[in-house]
């Protein structure tokens, strides 16, 4: 018998935190939800998740980057996608590719809002590999 992958995903927005947890349950994965920083911060104190799903901005502008690296601190191997509308919003881009960006940017990849669902199983399925 084979455990199922755990997935944390977490966001503040309730139809987007659902849509992405009906995708990935419906992948045969567990989904452990979250809505907001709060929520992710206690998720991540009692599950250790194969994979998180972050969105960038919540109760705060940078609380998806803290709670990546509060995961990335805890469990180093656990990768994370973080989720963003704020490239289509302001143009700014927090592409990882440059050397800065990589420094501080502790998430393995960025997705921009909104997201498709193969997009994201793509991505999950690479990372989880």
């Amino acid at each position: 018998m084979t455990t199922k992958k755990k997935i944390l995903i977490v966001e503040d927005d309730l139809d987007q935190l659902d849509h992405l947890a009906m995708i990935l349950k419906a992948d045969g994965y567990e989904v452990i939800s979250a809505q907001g920083q709060t929520e992710g911060e206690e998720a991540i104190l009692t599950a250790i998740p194969d994979l998180a799903i972050l969105d960038l901005m919540m109760e705060n502008t940078d609380s998806g980057f803290v709670l990546c690296h509060q995961i990335k601190h805890l469990y180093p191997d656990t990768p994370v996608i973080l989720l963003t509308a704020v490239r289509s919003e302001t143009g700014i881009d927090f592409s990882s590719k440059s050397k800065t960006a990589a420094s501080w940017i502790k998430a393995d990849v960025l997705l921009d809002k909104p997201i498709r669902p193969e997009q994201l199983r793509v991505e999950v399925r690479r990372l989880m590999a």
